[in-house]
């Protein structure tokens, strides 16, 4: 096992051991950890043996706060490169580096735990901070988009991102107490609104942050974008684990294996099956895994994790995007 020097990451990464198995990182192995926030996989893949591991972000406080972390890995003939670019541009990125074909690539989709338990980014509820929740920090806030949207549009995103049955009375109450710029006054206009009620099992709040900030940081496009692009970048036989945290993400990362390896579902006599011309681009799509009962004790937040892997083919990647 390769030592990583001072890495010290701040929180549990979810499902890290399955996702090393899904990699099978072997030494000397390109890596990808295309979602670095704290640093945990990176730090695990390092610890795994991979010769060198690129690290991309779009937040520049997990950028700054990376490159203290990993000072000596960052050292070692450049085994870490930090890089503060969306996933989503991996393959532009790394190939204006110079870095081939890689072996591996990781995603870890959705709001990152230092962003969540930082007040100041405004991405949870649990403690109370200006409605940002930008994961680059730059853009429309969280406050700027409430306090300038229709209701309409609210009420659309609501349904879209977050599943919310109660998405017109909710966005009717974000109108009308506008203006909104904390997390605890959007919360309690939410749990007004939802009727909820202390010691209910979950908080109505949960889902309309979650639209907010999918909307905000466009994170289901990335996703597919971020998908397609790990296409290109990998090289015949690396391998893609991508952990996800809601149905939203895991339906497009199932649907792109699917599509990618060519499992799209059987026509029918009504809706015949066209005939693709893209060769599979991935093989041995394993089945999803979900963390363990051991694993939820020690770290709640896994509690909805997935992770979703397969293999490269030598095909090439797939020109059109992802339908």
């Amino acid at each position: 096992m390769t030592s990583t020097g001072n890495v010290q990451a701040p929180h549990v990464p979810v499902l890290v051991g399955e996702m090393i198995d899904a990699l099978a990182i072997r030494e000397g192995d390109v890596a990808v950890d295309g979602t670095f926030g704290a640093g945990g996989y990176t730090r695990a893949l390092l610890e795994a043996g991979a010769g060198r591991v690129i690290g991309f972000d779009r937040d520049p406080d997990a950028i700054e706060t990376g490159l203290s972390l990993v000072p000596d890995a960052a050292g070692e003939a450049g085994r870490l490169t930090l890089i503060e670019e969306r996933f989503s541009q991996m393959d532009r990125a790394l190939a204006e580096r110079g870095i081939g074909p890689v072996d591996a690539i990781t995603l870890d989709i959705g709001v990152s735990s230092m962003q969540i338990d930082r007040p100041e980014r405004g991405f949870s509820f649990q403690a109370d901070g200006p409605l940002d929740m930008r994961m680059s920090q730059a853009g429309l806030t969280a406050a700027e988009f409430l306090n300038g949207a229709d209701e309409a549009e609210i009420v659309r995103i609501l349904k879209e991102y977050g599943e919310e049955p109660r998405a017109r009375s909710i966005a009717r109450a974000i109108v009308a107490g506008r203006p909104v710029e904390r997390t605890a006054q959007l919360a309690a206009i939410v749990r007004r609104a939802a009727g909820f009620r202390p010691g209910q099992k979950s908080d109505p709040a949960t889902r309309t942050f979650q639209a907010i900030r999918i909307h905000l940081n466009a994170e289901l496009d990335e996703l597919e974008q971020g998908l397609a692009a790990a296409e290109r970048a990998l090289a015949p036989g690396g391998r893609l684990a991508v952990v996800t945290f809601h149905s939203l993400e895991d339906r497009i990362v199932k649907r792109f294996l699917r599509q990618r390896s060519g499992a799209a579902p059987a026509g029918s006599r009504h809706r015949p099956v066209l005939i693709d011309p893209n060769k599979p681009t991935f093989e041995r799509v394993a089945k999803p895994v979900s963390p363990t009962q051991r694993e939820l004790a020690t770290n709640p937040r896994a509690r909805s994790a997935r992770l979703r892997s397969a293999v490269r083919t030598s095909a090439p990647a797939w020109q059109e995007s992802l339908q």
